[in-house]
Order: C-alpha cells, then structure tokens, then sequence
C-alpha cells in the first residue's frame, strides 16, 4: 500500500530521550542496557537483585526498588527476567494501566509475563503505542488477535536465533556430558523440583 515519501507517512518516533526500563537486569538485560546507551536512552530497571554500582555506572542505569514506580516511569518496557512463579503475569493489568499513554512493551523473555488479555486490550484502545512479541503463552499458538494489531510485531521465538548461537549451545551440551562422564558435576544443570 505505499505510494512513496510523504512528510507525515510511516511516521515513528526517536528513541533518543527516552526512557527504557528493563524488568530483570542479568546478562541479558545488561547487555540490552549498553546497546540502548548508543541510541541515548535514559536506562532504569527493577530486578531482584540490584547490579554492583561500577555497573550502574558504567551503564547509567537508575534501580527502582518498585516495579510499579519503574513501569510509570519507562516510555519503552523491556522484559528479561525468568519465568517463574514470582515473575508470573508480572506485567498485570494493573501495571500496564499504570504505563505511560504512548508506551511500549517488549517482550523477549517468556510469554507467561504479561497478562495477555490485559496488553491485547491496551493495544486496542491506543494506552499502549505498539509491542514487540518474541515469546507467547501457548507457544506455538499465538493469539490470532496479536497478529490483526497493526502495531504489534510478532516473532516466532528466534531471540537466539543465529547459527553461532545454536553451535554454542551444541557444544555446551556436549561440555556438560564430559563433566558428568568424567564424575563431576555439570556447570549447567536444570533442576526442576528434584530433591537431592
């Protein structure tokens, strides 16, 4: 449907100035953090464990001890913590109500933490500006009604997606079964709900 340049056409809108604020500040986040300094963000974020201060620092990051003050503050949300219970439908409703009108949502780390229904409805009615979606409740269905958003980009689950990325992780498998061959313990270990 384009018919070429227009001062108004394909409008969006510069990051620089604005404000990121990233739930879950491990290796990832960190790592998203840098690469926003380059486009001149402003870098907040809520995790459950502050980063050391020559971090912040070198990141310019600012701690939020409350996750719902940091969601009022953040023009752009960005996700990176687990799944897990505590971290379940951490973006509510209620926090994306509390979000700036004109926000957006990213979400790269597990589909489970944004209550879905509560974002497809804030993309309807305009609060939230657009998301972007990596990962879904239901993998591999996702919400038709995400796909008719217009100002919704939806991925299939390929965050890691490059072909270093899987050999890396090929040649991690294969380093954790010569530690347990060897009789020691694997540096990777998955424990989910075993006792020992």
């Amino acid at each position: 449907k384009w018919s070429g340049w227009a001062p108004s056409g394909l409008l969006g809108r510069k990051l620089k100035g604005k404000t990121l604020g990233i739930v879950g500040m491990g290796r990832i986040g960190q790592a998203v953090a840098h690469r926003a300094l380059g486009f001149g963000l402003r870098i907040i974020y809520f995790s459950r464990r502050r980063i050391p201060q020559n971090a912040e620092k070198s990141l310019k990051a600012e701690y939020f001890e409350n996750l719902d003050h940091m969601m009022q503050e953040a023009d752009i949300l960005s996700l990176h913590c687990p799944m897990t219970e505590e971290t379940r439908g951490i973006s509510s409703q209620n926090r994306i109500k509390l979000m700036k009108p004109g926000s957006a949502i990213i979400n790269t780390a597990r589909g489970e933490l944004i209550d879905q229904e509560a974002l497809i409805e804030a993309l309807q009615n305009g609060h939230i500006a657009g998301a972007g979606l990596d990962v879904y409740p239901n993998e591999p269905n996702v919400d038709r009604r995400l796909l008719k958003i217009p100002n919704v980009m939806t991925l299939p689950h390929i965050g890691s997606a490059t072909a270093e990325g899987r050999e890396a992780s090929g040649e991690k498998v294969i380093a954790n079964i010569r530690f347990w061959m060897d009789g020691h313990r694997p540096p990777d270990q998955v424990l989910l709900g075993f006792s020992s």
